[in-house]
Parts: structure tokens; C-alpha cells; sequence
């Protein structure tokens, strides 16, 4: 059952919350990726609600929430506004591509709010430095579809919102490992938008990849999808050593595991889940 609650984020924006699942124990605090993008494409990620309920925050920017991020470092305020609305001194965090700035920039900033850091499918090269080496992935699909959605992320950014729409809807096969009739109905589920995006690198510390290195950060698990084209793999390997982190490469999966290989994310995730709660 899902219940909605809101925090009063410091300039009085009402920032929505979606309270999944009815088991025991403290939620965990999910913040989904897009950047922007509404979380309904998160599901109950792959049933995890089950076992630990979920608290998932809609950043600014997505619809229910509004307005427009003050970027991923400075969304933090917005973080923390949530976890004293849900009564956590400090919080297990989950948190999906882009959203995992967000949780890192959470961890640095206040690291006496958050307990331990599940990072999922991360974008990894503005972190680790390593190039980007999902071409190689590209190479081995057979699908004219992710090839031709390669072609679209390599080609000049959207400059309005129809562009943006269109962009999007071309490079949603890039995001999966494979493109069957599962993975297409799952891409249009959950809407982004061009101003939202774009604001999310607004307002970042020219040396918050500096300080974020340089903090103390809890434990931290990454999970990376092996058949990624977004993250590529070598990036990804980089950025869980240069954050000390443990890394699990689930097979057989793009850059949403729990909707293409769920048992395989369920066997990774639970541990950490229920390690604290």
C-alpha cells in the first residue's frame, strides 16, 4: 500500500515523499535518477518494499514535487527536510543513476544523516576520471533500435522541450540489456523534463568531486548492470575503488536491474538492506 507524505523544504517548496510496503523496520530513503524523472519507473523495486519499507523522495523538478532543482549538491537541503519529516537521525540510502550525486552529495555534506549508501547503476566517469567504454557494448546488440539510440546520445544536446521529448524517446533502448516487450513497457514509465534536467548541474561546487573523495563516506555498495551502455563497466569499477565501496556487476543487465534480472538485484540489495534495519 503506498501513502504520500510531504516535507517543508527550506524555502517552503512541499517535497513529496511515497511511503511503499508495510513491513518492519526503518524505511530506506530511495532517490531516483533522471535526472528528475518521476519515480513510479522505480516500481517497488523488484519487491525489496517487502522486506523494508520504502521512503522515495520526488526531488523538485518532477511533477508532483514541482518546481525546478537547485542543483544536485544544494538538493541536499531538500534531503535532510526529508528525513526529519520522517523522524531519521540518519537513514539508509538508496539511490538510482543521477539521484546517486544527490546521495553522495547528502553523505559529504551531512554525513551524521546517513548510515549506509546503496548507489544503483551510477554514473561514473565525472567521478572516477576513467573513459566511457559503452561503445563495446553497443557493438555486441544485434538491435537496430539501441544502435540507432547510440547514434542519438552521441549526437548534439536538445535545445527545447519537443527536442528533449524526442531525445528521450529514441535512447530509451540504451537503457536496457535487452529490448523485449518487458523492457519497452517499463521506458516510458515516468516523465522528465528539459529544465528540470538541465538545472540538476546547476550550482556545484567547483570542487565537490574534490570533497566528496576526500570524505569519510559509510559503507557503500554499488550495483552496476554489466550490459550498461549509459555507465559503461570500466568507469563503474573505477568509481566503487576511488570511493571504497563494494561492487556487485549483475549480469544480464542494462542500467534498471530490478526490472530486467530482479532475482539477481534482490540477491545483492537484500543483504545490504536488512543489515541495519
Amino acid at each position: 500500500m503506498a501513502e504520500a507524505v510531504v516535507a517543508q523544504a527550506a524555502d517552503g517548496r512541499e517535497i513529496r515523499i511515497t511511503l511503499l510496503g508495510d513491513s518492519d523496520g526503518l524505511p530506506l530513503v530511495v532517490l531516483p535518477g533522471g535526472p528528475c524523472r518521476d519515480p513510479e519507473y522505480l516500481g517497488d523495486l523488484a519487491g525489496l518494499a517487502d522486506i523494508r519499507p520504502l521512503a522515495i523522495l520526488h526531488v523538485r523538478g518532477t511533477s508532483k514535487t514541482g518546481g525546478t532543482s537547485w542543483g544536485w549538491w544544494n538538493d541536499a537541503a531538500d534531503a535532510v527536510a526529508a528525513l526529519d519529516r520522517l523522524g531519521l537521525d540518519s537513514a539508509d540510502v538508496l539511490a538510482h543513476s543521477a539521484g546517486t550525486r544527490l546521495a553522495l552529495s547528502l553523505a559529504t555534506q551531512h554525513p551524521e544523516r546517513v548510515r549506509s549508501l546503496a548507489l544503483i547503476t551510477p554514473p561514473s566517469t565525472w567521478l572516477s576520471g576513467v573513459e566511457y567504454d559503452g561503445a563495446g557494448l553497443v557493438a555486441d546488440r544485434e538491435e537496430p533500435e539501441v544502435a540507432q539510440a547510440f547514434a542519438s546520445m552521441l549526437g548534439p544536446d536538445p535545445t527545447d522541450e519537443e527536442a528533449f521529448q524526442r531525445a528521450w524517446e529514441r535512447e530509451q533502448p540504451a537503457g536496457y540489456g535487452h529490448w523485449t516487450e518487458r523492457e519497452r513497457s517499463h521506458a516510458p514509465v515516468g516523465g522528465m523534463s528539459l529544465a528540470a534536467s538541465t538545472a540538476w548541474f546547476d550550482g556545484i561546487p567547483a570542487d565537490a568531486r574534490e570533497r566528496i573523495l576526500r570524505a569519510p563516506l559509510p559503507p557503500t555498495l554499488i550495483a552496476g548492470g554489466a550490459l550498461d551502455i549509459l555507465t559503461g563497466v570500466a568507469p563503474v569499477r573505477a568509481y566503487a575503488e576511488q570511493l571504497g565501496a563494494r561492487l556487485a556487476m549483475i549480469s544480464d543487465a542494462g542500467h534498471y536491474p530490478w526490472v530486467e534480472q530482479p532475482a539477481a538485484f534482490r540477491r545483492v540489495i537484500d543483504p545490504w538492506a536488512t543489515a541495519t534495519r
